[in-house]
């Protein structure tokens, strides 16, 4: 008998970061010479937020964007020294300016506590203002967003220099409510212009709005999945993915037709075949609706999964690909020899969207990064 190969639980996440390059300098080709605010929230969408931060940085970029405060604190603590803007959160105040974080704030009264707490420590804060314009989300109302701005520009210790929005519809096909939300958003900006005297730093679009939609590049753009290598519409634009994720197969078993596999039946084996037990579940992000309707890679043929995923593990039918062993490489998303599997692919099994694949898989991988 052969020397066992050691399997580890999980899958683990190849980060190309020279892809990360590709597509930055893909962004930077349409949108001139705008400044980048690269979305780096959820752990970059399951990239690893600090290593991602550091070459997007490294790369040039100066401006940054995270949901949360907690985000921003564990990119400064780990030396990234970038403008962050936090798109979300208004609890922990005294981080903003312990970390040096721009506030997008959404509503008058908590840019009125950043005032007081700009005025109790002598020293002012730079804040971005969210408009509402259709998302329904969270923002000031379009019909109070001008004498709000107004107002807030005028509260000691508070320097408005942004004002931003953000489309619901800019990937469809149909462009006529993100027209809308753009022609709303350029009457609100031009009006504060006018009221306070100076312009403010503008942007409203993501990923979809950068490739498809000249119009509404703005002051700065927001990217954030696109620079991932993944592109909200069918046309891929050329960009190349950063993650790889993979495993490796634990156990092999011939089993006899009749034979069921996995909880509740619902895969039986209807002749002789040859199943393969790779160490993720969903436990692992590997969703369970890919029961009996994923695929992996194995030895550069496609393995349908077989009966329902399982917590810790999951199987495939690999009956067609000659030689499979314990040990061999298992690609869940990536490519492998001629074949190549994405986020798009997997997301359309399962009803979902890519950034749910990557956030999923990434951020429960184990990662290592190449360049």
């Amino acid at each position: 008998m052969g020397k066992r190969v050691r399997v580890n639980r999980g899958p683990l996440a190849e980060i190309d970061l020279s892809a990360l390059q590709y597509n930055l300098e893909t962004v930077k080709r349409i949108i001139d010479k705008r400044p980048v605010i690269a979305v780096v929230k959820a752990d970059a969408y399951g990239h690893g937020s600090v290593e991602i931060a550091r070459r997007l940085v490294a790369l040039g970029v100066i401006h940054l964007a995270v949901a949360y405060t907690g985000e921003a604190k564990q990119l400064r603590e780990s030396g990234v020294a970038a403008e962050i803007i936090v798109l979300f959160d208004r609890s922990d105040i005294e981080d903003y300016f312990t970390y040096g974080l721009v506030p997008v704030v959404q509503d008058k009264e908590t840019a009125r506590e950043f005032s007081l707490e700009a005025v109790k420590r002598g020293r002012g804060i730079r804040v971005h203002m969210k408009i509402d314009t259709g998302m329904g989300r969270i923002g000031f109302i379009p019909e109070q967003a001008v004498s709000d701005a107004v107002e807030i520009s005028g509260w000691e210790g508070i320097e408005l220099a942004g004002i931003m929005s953000h489309f619901s519809e800019a990937d469809l096909a149909d462009r006529s409510y993100a027209l809308h939300q753009l022609k709303l958003f350029n009457d609100i900006k031009s009006a504060i212009a006018a009221r306070i005297g100076r312009p403010l730093m503008s942007h409203i679009a993501n990923s979809a709005a950068v490739l498809s939609f000249k119009d509404a590049l703005m002051d700065a753009v927001r990217p954030g999945l696109l620079l991932y290598g993944s592109s909200p519409f069918q046309d891929s634009f050329g960009l190349r993915p950063l993650m790889t994720v993979k495993t490796r197969v634990l156990a092999v078993r011939s089993l006899c037709a009749g034979t069921p596999v996995s909880y509740g039946r619902t895969f039986v084996a209807k002749n002789d075949c040859r199943i393969a037990v790779v160490p993720v579940g969903y436990a692992d992000g590997y969703n369970r609706l890919f029961s009996n309707n994923g695929e992996m890679l194995v030895r550069g043929r496609r393995a349908p999964v077989a009966g329902r995923v399982c917590m810790d593990v999951t199987m495939l039918d690999v009956t067609g690909i000659g030689g499979v062993c314990e040990g061999d490489e298992v690609v869940i998303l990536g490519g492998q020899g001629n074949e190549t599997i994405t986020a798009a692919d997997l997301a359309a099994r399962i009803g979902t969207i890519p950034y749910e694949i990557l956030t999923s898989l990434g951020g429960r991988s184990r990662r290592v990064y190449i360049n």
